[in-house]
């Protein structure tokens, strides 16, 4: 299987290490080498590899949210007054830190994003004040999220 850039093909040994550290970022290569009965340096390699033909993006920590305070999940359809206003509706919504993804879609909105927040009234603030008062967005629709019952990463 190639990445999208077509340099590098990843092989069995490559899904093995890729499988290890999305279950774990902090698992040593000297621990990965031993379960997949290969060197250290191979694994180093190999990781160095797939970092350079960008089929691993990042290394990222995973913080929980609700331990946090942040208790209401929710994603808003966004609909712009023009298609044209894209740029400043995104620049304008990647300044709250609240919304934690944003995607560009096709179908009913032209933005959808995911934002978290401790609490109801906090969303409720943070909808009419800081998202519906951007002067490029239309209107929006919200969906709750009640609970998360799958996450996980593309399998190799």
């Amino acid at each position: 299987m190639k990445n999208t850039s077509g340099n590098y093909q990843i092989d069995s040994l490559d899904r093995s290490i890729l499988n290890t550290l999305i279950n774990d970022a902090r698992t040593a290569y000297s621990e990965i080498a031993k379960k997949l009965r290969v060197s250290p340096a191979t694994i180093h390699v190999r990781v160095e590899k797939m970092r350079k033909a960008g089929i691993i993006a990042s290394t990222e920590l995973k913080v929980n949210a609700k331990q946090l305070g942040y208790d209401v999940c929710c994603f808003i359809g966004i609909t712009l007054r023009h298609a044209g206003d894209y740029p400043k509706a995104i620049a304008k919504l990647e300044a709250l830190e609240e919304v934690i993804e944003a995607y560009y879609t096709t179908g009913p909105y032209n933005v959808f994003i995911k934002i978290m927040t401790p609490s109801i009234n906090d969303l409720q603030h943070v909808l009419i004040n800081r998202i519906q008062s951007i002067d490029e967005v239309q209107s929006t629709e919200t969906l709750i999220s009640l609970q998360q019952p799958i996450q996980r990463q593309i399998q190799p």
